[in-house]
């Protein structure tokens, strides 16, 4: 695996040219200070006895969510505690003021841009093990096929017995020593899994680029491994999404994540991507099927992959109070969806969660959630724009600095697009993605690739066919 040396590696610049805050003002964190030592009082279920359990990436200080999946009689229960932000954020405070300006955690390889201070995102507020905190427990009671019969929603103590990251999980798994808590998660989770391709979901298995840092103080760029178990717990996320949905579309309140269906010209486009690329594709055959049945791991699959990127645009959030939009389902989940699982280090999932609160106890939507809904679609936007930008920017950065001695050196490469003499590449170790020139280029190709240019400071890497 090729590494930077230690000289390279400040993201200053980087910080510098989008604007991102370096610290929160005094007023902000005195009232995460304050909010620490007496946070909102409410009336709480005691659920510290159910033996939560977190999965996050290693390291993590901001944990979101903790889990207890049961086998039952009928199908499965699981019990899903979210860090319960709003106890200690006061509406139209100094905290409520910022969070909506930054709008969600932006994640750089040198430390995070919180969306809140960490005396609450890596402390008060975070499902730390070992320690009570307030949350807010979903409980959702599903058939044997996985699908919810039931679901409640409150405020509750709970405390987690443990933190895992996925791998971790994976590998008990893998021995047959799971964690209790999780030990139905694998059948749940793949039964879900199965009702996602019947719904029609449209998931996406593009490698992942991950930056990890070097013993010598330089930056290392791979390839990030998805397991299994990552798929399982995603599949609790959007259960819960789902059923927090359904919750605000029965009551006709609330913020939706939505995505519009591929136009049937789109989906005739990467048929014949798929015929191009040597796919077999039944036409009785969904997308969603199709998709679920390749193998991420072969070259013509990547560049499937990457053609079916154009059938996902429109990604928005939709607010509404009182009618009902047109659009009310996300295409990539294949139903409708809402954010409520990531508080921590995302603005909506909030004002959407108060509501759910709110509708399941009988209670009217607080006002100053109703009067959210007029802008949060909009700052969510907008931050998920700056988000995908930095993470880009930062990934390329990083790219420039691996590849910056090895200017003339030869790679191996799968080519994801093409176009007459240049092509999108995906290089392979390391994990690189970047523009090729070259003659008679082929989508789903494996090749060789001779690197021709590094412009560090405009972040740009140059490859030709070698």
């Amino acid at each position: 695996m090729i590494r930077t040396h230690s000289a390279g590696g400040d993201f200053g610049p980087l910080r510098a040219e989008f604007s991102l805050p370096e610290s929160f003002g005094p007023d902000v964190l005195a009232e995460a200070e304050a909010a620490v030592l007496d946070p909102l009082a409410e009336r709480r279920e005691d659920a510290t006895d159910l033996p939560f359990v977190t999965i996050d990436p290693p390291g993590a200080k901001d944990l979101d969510q903790a889990m207890v999946v049961e086998k039952t009689a009928h199908g499965f229960r699981v019990h899903y505690a979210i860090a319960d932000l709003a106890s200690f954020v006061p509406p139209g405070g100094a905290l409520d003021r910022e969070s909506r300006l930054r709008g969600q955690t932006l994640y750089l390889p040198d430390g995070n841009v919180p969306l809140h201070p960490p005396v609450l995102s890596e402390g008060a507020a975070s499902l730390l093990p070992g320690e009570i905190r307030p949350a807010v427990l979903w409980t959702i009671e599903t058939d044997e096929a996985g699908e919810p019969t039931a679901t409640r929603v409150r405020r509750a103590l709970v405390r987690s017995t443990e933190q895992f990251d996925y791998e971790t999980v994976q590998a008990a798994l893998d021995a047959g020593n799971p964690h209790p808590s999780v030990a139905a998660l694998p059948e749940l989770g793949r039964r879900r899994r199965e009702l996602a391709v019947r719904r029609g979901a449209v998931e996406l298995q593009l490698p992942e680029q991950e930056i990890s840092g070097d013993p010598d103080g330089g930056w290392v760029l791979a390839r990030r491994p998805r397991t299994v178990v990552d798929a399982w717990n995603a599949e609790i996320s959007l259960l819960t999404g789902m059923a927090a949905a359904k919750i605000m579309i029965d009551a006709r309140v609330g913020v939706l994540r939505t995505l519009p269906d591929p136009e049937p010209e789109a989906v005739d486009w990467l048929r014949r991507s798929a015929e191009a690329l040597g796919i077999a594709w039944a036409p009785e055959t969904t997308v969603s099927e199709f998709l679920s049945r390749l193998d991420p791991g072969q070259p013509a699959s990547m560049a499937l992959y990457a053609d079916t990127t154009r059938l996902l645009r429109g990604a928005g959030y939709t607010a509404f109070d009182g009618e009902l939009p047109a659009l009310t389902t996300h295409a990539g989940i294949g139903g409708a969806y809402a954010h409520v699982t990531a508080p921590i280090r995302r603005l909506v999932d909030r004002f959407a969660t108060e509501i759910c609160l709110a509708v399941s106890a009988g209670r009217d939507v607080p006002a100053w959630v109703r009067a959210a809904l007029a802008d949060v679609p909009d700052r969510m936007t907008a931050s998920d724009t700056l988000a995908a930008k930095v993470e880009r920017a930062c990934i390329d950065q990083v790219e420039a600095w691996v590849l910056a001695e090895h200017i003339g050196g030869e790679f191996s490469a799968v080519v994801l697009r093409a176009d007459e003499n240049k092509a999108e590449i995906l290089v392979e170790d390391p994990t690189v993605m970047a523009k090729c020139a070259g003659e008679k280029l082929t989508a789903g190709e494996r090749i060789g690739v001779r690197l021709t240019a590094v412009d560090v400071e405009k972040r740009k890497v140059s490859f030709e066919r070698a």
